[in-house]
């Protein structure tokens, strides 16, 4: 069975369901969005979410997240809403729960994109209506997504594909990994010592895998890890908020440059994926990023594909 015969055999709806983790989701769940995410790439203009609003909570500036959830909405007929916190009250001292009660009146989902976990969770418990994780400390999902369905463009199946994560093992690593286990796929987490992922989601991710014949391992050593490897995978080393970080992490993290050395030791048809914005020299070569191995605006389009399957799946009629 494809991806498309998933989707519109199965009864099983994610209508109403807050978008946070993958972890609170299953294979079956990720196979439908993929599946959806196909058909609304192929088929980009549609009236699905006519009449529907999405307000965009922004605590963090964004290119991709604001402009693909933004052209996702206004492409099935409905609005985006960007709201910057220091526009709104929730800057100013409101309670997020008050924040969540007031826009579950207004619109029909949030995205928040945060700098906490638990500001994410308390909105998700306080509103009625679908939430959205557009980045937070812990997760990225709507990334891992895209992430995921361009790897199933590149390779034509995600089962059994290796994929190597080189670098920071920071929010999009831990999305990665849990999403690319649910898929069974064969994950690969090259950091040094401070720098690797969290270890409670690292195991929580292995057992994702076990359950769906993928596997997780985490490595120090990125030329042992990339042995194999159909996907490289990295990020920038210094993320917004850690600016007073950057020279120790920039030494820290010295040998784990994404290079053409590092890529010869991986398949011949390797494929390079950075989430972007990239710094090229630091955490990879512009020999790399712009070579014929990079997929990485491929990658950055699929931003859009992938959110407008979750939209239509969480906020949409049961048939759209």
């Amino acid at each position: 069975m494809n991806l498309m015969d998933m989707m519109t055999t199965s009864n099983h709806t994610l209508k109403g369901r807050d978008v946070l983790t993958w972890l609170d989701f299953n294979q079956t769940d990720i196979s439908q969005l993929l599946a959806r995410a196909q058909d609304l790439k192929e088929n980009k203009h549609n009236s699905t979410l006519n009449g529907k609003t999405l307000g965009m909570i922004f605590e963090k500036s964004s290119t991709r997240t604001r402009v693909s959830f933004e052209v996702g909405m206004v492409q099935m007929g409905g609005h985006a809403l960007y709201l910057n916190t220091r526009d709104i009250q929730i800057g100013r001292g409101e309670t997020i729960a008050d924040t969540a009660r007031v826009l579950s009146g207004y619109v029909d989902a949030i995205m928040y994109r945060t700098t906490s976990h638990e500001k994410l969770t308390e909105l998700a418990e306080h509103a009625s209506i679908p939430v959205i994780n557009g980045l937070c400390d812990i997760y990225h999902p709507c990334q891992a997504l895209a992430d995921v369905f361009t790897i199933l463009e590149l390779k034509g199946r995600l089962s059994g594909v290796k994929v190597v994560y080189i670098g920071d093992g920071n929010n999009v690593a831990h999305s990665l990994m849990v999403l690319s286990a649910m898929m069974g796929m064969e994950v690969v987490v090259a950091a040094p010592t401070g720098y690797q992922p969290d270890p409670g989601i690292v195991k929580k991710a292995q057992q994702v895998a076990e359950e769906n014949n993928g596997s997780v391992k985490v490595e120090t050593d990125p030329s042992i890890a990339v042995q194999g490897a159909d996907v490289i995978y990295t990020d920038v080393w210094t993320s917004m908020g850690q600016e007073e970080e950057a020279k120790e992490r920039l030494t820290a993290l010295a040998d784990y440059q994404v290079n053409e050395e590092l890529l010869r030791i991986a398949k011949d048809d390797v494929h390079f994926l950075h989430c972007l914005p990239a710094h090229r020299e630091e955490e990879v070569t512009a020999s790399v990023i712009d070579g014929p191995h990079s997929a990485v605006f491929q990658q950055a389009e699929n931003r859009l594909h992938v959110q407008k399957a979750i939209l239509q799946s969480v906020i949409g009629t049961p048939n759209s």
